[in-house]
């Protein structure tokens, strides 16, 4: 297989595979790093394919419910690690940035459907019009209804 022709598939493969539920397709798809001349290949073209599938490698080696997958992922991220230190710690830096910025998008989503379901069940009994400002109003800091005063108890 041409070194051309085997980037154009391999994120796509890998991408997919080696996060299936499905143990037997991951475990095939981290097999493949067993193979010299594919693990030569993925190794000379790690700039282009590790950014692609190390939220896939982290994540199997955080959660994935298969043990023999974990194992599996973590000698693959051995390989891109021994490969080139400094690029999958600058991966691993990112992934976790990245980790961190989804928790906080997650936690203001949570919040405001939290404020826009308290709005909506306030406003029930008298038919009155709803207002959901994105900004905290004076009225829900002196309830103590407001995200930061209920922080501060």
């Amino acid at each position: 297989m041409r070194a051309a022709s085997f980037t154009s598939i391999v994120v796509d493969i890998f991408t997919l595979e080696l996060t299936l539920a499905c143990c037997n397709v991951a475990e095939r798809a981290l097999f493949l790093w067993n193979n010299d001349h594919i693990r030569n290949l993925i190794t000379h073209n790690r700039r282009v394919i590790l950014p692609i599938i190390f939220p896939a490698l982290e994540r199997n080696t955080r959660g994935h419910w298969n043990q023999a997958v974990q194992s599996l992922t973590l000698n693959v991220k051995k390989i891109f690690s021994d490969a080139d230190q400094e690029l999958y710690d600058e991966f691993l830096v990112k992934f976790e940035e990245d980790e961190v910025k989804q928790m906080e998008t997650r936690e203001k989503r949570e919040l405001t459907w939290k404020r826009l379901e308290d709005a909506a069940n306030s406003k029930v009994v008298s038919n009155e019009a709803v207002l959901v400002s994105k900004f905290i109003s004076s009225d829900a800091i002196a309830r103590g209804t407001s995200p930061r005063a209920t922080a501060a108890v």
